[in-house]
């Protein structure tokens, strides 16, 4: 019986989900670029997979933003709201802690949730996933971005149609292809996942996103599994991604499918099902992804002797109030106030910036400016305080800001594609105690 489809709410938009199965453990399910959790229960092989996958769990299935019955986003998603939708929707089916499962384009919103919040996941499975989709000369596996105005407009002219279908299945599910009926269901699948201009917003911003920072931050087991022949995203590429997560289990599957509910799906689902049984019910997590935003006043020691220690502190006092009204606006966490400077941590590096801009903007009320720094990595959590290099990076990218300069790392732009922030190229810095040389971006709401 095909299950009841249910809303979460994210932020202003609705999200839908399905709940299959009452497994011992929640698995959600990060599908790749479309969905409709619907219309995917009459293609018999996606129907097929998700009750295998709920054999052995209570599967959370949803479509993300943009795409099938959840509500169309404002411009271009990001990945920051990516995951808020995934916490939303575990949140609405009851779901404290989960394997989190990435499949193809959804592996990299699996990642950056499974770094973010390890104490609500479980473990992370990554099946046919990138880090990175666009070209580069260390990333020699991506598309080449001359190629995409040509690609999308031959999808605009195609979309939904059977010619479309047929090249979908070609390449995404070469074990199923000539199937005229799968094909027209194919059709009809792409025409109820999406639209075209949506799929063109989700091409654009794939082609901006790099989520190969994250990889080694990521604290909860994980399991790679590829098939070795995959026609879109090559076996080398989920090489790549399962080197750079400590600890990560490898495993490569012969066949030539992208998606997994084709072709030998069942020998996906059992690495899947033998990984899950061997989890362990808890764990202790003293690491999280996060984003550090560090500030301080410019010019405070000549502007403190020009008021007057009095008039000073109550400048002071009126400026710490307007950070920790930004801070609770945009879900930061205070850690330290050193003088007249805030540490802060987000668990989004978007909300990070927009903080960071708003309390520039906010403070110039006060005939201030502040220079700010921004590093998303790899934070320890301790008894006190956070630590770790990630925070340290944090501080010397602020030192390098100039007046009402909001700086961060080239890691920080890399997760934000589709938030609409600008950046202005700021070039290569050596960062005081911090090896190697660094990319360096002004950043602009």
């Amino acid at each position: 019986m095909q299950p009841e489809t249910r809303y979460a709410r994210s932020g202003d938009l609705s999200i839908a989900y399905q709940v299959i199965g009452d497994g011992p453990v929640d698995l959600l399910y990060a599908p790749g670029a479309v969905s409709n959790v619907e219309y995917s229960w009459t293609i018999p092989a996606i129907a097929e997979w998700w009750r295998r996958l709920a054999r052995f769990s209570r599967l959370i299935v949803f479509d993300k933003r943009g795409t099938g019955l959840s509500d169309r986003a404002r411009g271009m998603p990001t990945l920051e709201e990516r995951i808020d939708d995934m916490r939303a929707v575990l949140d609405a089916a009851g779901s404290e802690r989960a394997v989190v499962f990435g499949e193809s384009e959804g592996g990299s919103m699996a990642a950056l949730y499974a770094a973010t919040y390890p104490e609500r996941t479980v473990g992370l499975v990554l099946y046919g996933a990138e880090a990175r989709w666009a070209w580069a000369p260390d990333y020699t596996w991506g598309a080449k971005p001359e190629l995409i105005p040509r690609l999308l407009e031959e999808l605009k002219r195609t979309w939904g149609t059977l010619e479309m279908a047929r090249d979908d299945l070609a390449r995404f599910g070469p074990s199923a292809a000539g199937d005229p009926e799968l094909e027209r269901l194919w059709a009809s699948w792409i025409r109820f996942s999406c639209t075209p201009a949506d799929f063109e917003t989700y091409v654009l911003m794939g082609m901006e996103t790099d989520v190969r920072h994250v990889l080694p931050t990521i604290a909860v087991p994980t399991l790679v599994v590829h098939h070795t022949g995959d026609r879109v995203v090559s076996v080398e590429q989920g090489r790549h991604i399962a080197e750079r997560i400590p600890g990560a289990r490898w495993v490569e599957l012969p066949g030539e499918d992208h998606y997994a509910w084709f072709g030998d799906a069942e020998a996906v689902a059992s690495e899947l099902e033998r990984f899950v049984a061997g989890l362990a019910a808890e764990a202790e997590f003293d690491r999280v992804l996060a984003t550090v935003l560090f500030t301080d006043i410019v010019g405070s020691t000549a502007r403190a002797v020009e008021l007057g220690d009095r008039a000073w502190r109550e400048l002071v006092e009126r400026h710490h109030q307007l950070v920790r009204a930004h801070l609770a606006r945009f879900r930061g966490t205070e850690v330290d106030v050193a003088g007249d400077g805030f540490f802060a941590t987000f668990d989004g590096p978007a909300r990070a910036i927009r903080c960071a801009c708003a309390v520039a903007d906010a403070v110039r009320e006060l005939g201030l400016e502040i220079r700010a720094g921004l590093h998303t990595g790899e934070v320890e959590l301790g008894s006190d305080r956070p630590r770790g290099v990630a925070i340290h990076i944090g501080a010397r990218v602020a030192a390098q800001a100039g007046p009402g300069e909001v700086l961060v790392s080239s890691t920080v732009k890399d997760l934000v594609a589709g938030s609409g922030i600008s950046f202005d190229e700021r070039g290569v810095a050596e960062l005081k105690g911090v090896p190697g040389e660094w990319r360096l971006f002004g950043a602009r709401p």
